[in-house]
């Protein structure tokens, strides 16, 4: 790139300038030039600590990884004929998955003539749906997909109370400018860019 515009950290206008004395401003400056708007014409660039940054990049990017909200969603398995016993197990660890956060797939197995009695395998999912109710809703009602049927619930969402905030909250020789990491601002500089994959853990 012939020419860039240049800023400093603290808003400095120094104009558009031959990228060659750019670079020589910065290091005169001792710092560094970094391309901040790669597709202004022209670029745009700022003379700053490229590695003080890089570490706020990366702190801004630790901080929005660590409010992240990753759902599961688990499965239990059952079979037209499944009796009382197996049942309440199995509802049970499907009560402690949603009550934790994560989704529940409730799969109904067919097997030969089993696909012949279909109303049993809705009949379990039914119940289950109604043993479920305080804790999670269907996110997807029962739906065939070859030799099974299957539901989805989804954690039960609460509402919150009236006025309840929701929350919003390598050098270059030609220029010698470095651009930073994938994820931040894309530095040009002289001196010196993952709604959940869904996890299964099935329960049989």
């Amino acid at each position: 790139m012939p020419q860039v515009r240049v800023i400093t950290d603290e808003g400095e206008q120094f104009g558009v300038m031959d990228t060659r004395d750019a670079i020589r401003e910065a290091r005169n400056r001792g710092l560094d030039l970094v391309e901040v708007s790669p597709n202004a014409e022209p670029p745009v660039c700022k003379i700053i600590d490229f590695g003080k940054f890089q570490y706020e990049a990366k702190k801004k990017a630790n901080e929005a990884k660590k409010k992240q909200v990753v759902v599961t969603v688990k499965e239990v398995k059952f079979r037209p004929g499944t009796d009382v016993h197996d049942y309440s197990y199995r509802m049970k660890h499907a009560r402690e998955w949603l009550e934790g956060g994560d989704k529940v797939k409730a799969t109904i197995w067919f097997r030969g003539r089993e696909m012949t009695h279909r109303e049993l395998g809705a009949r379990i999912l039914e119940q289950l749906e109604k043993d479920l109710v305080d804790v999670g809703d269907v996110e997807m009602r029962p739906r065939m997909e070859g030799n099974q049927m299957f539901t989805i619930f989804a954690p039960k969402r609460h509402k919150k109370p009236e006025g309840s905030k929701h929350s919003a909250d390598g050098r270059n020789q030609a220029a010698e400018v470095r651009r930073p990491e994938a994820g931040g601002e894309q530095p040009a500089a002289g001196t010196n860019q993952q709604g959940p994959g869904t996890n299964q853990n099935r329960t049989s």
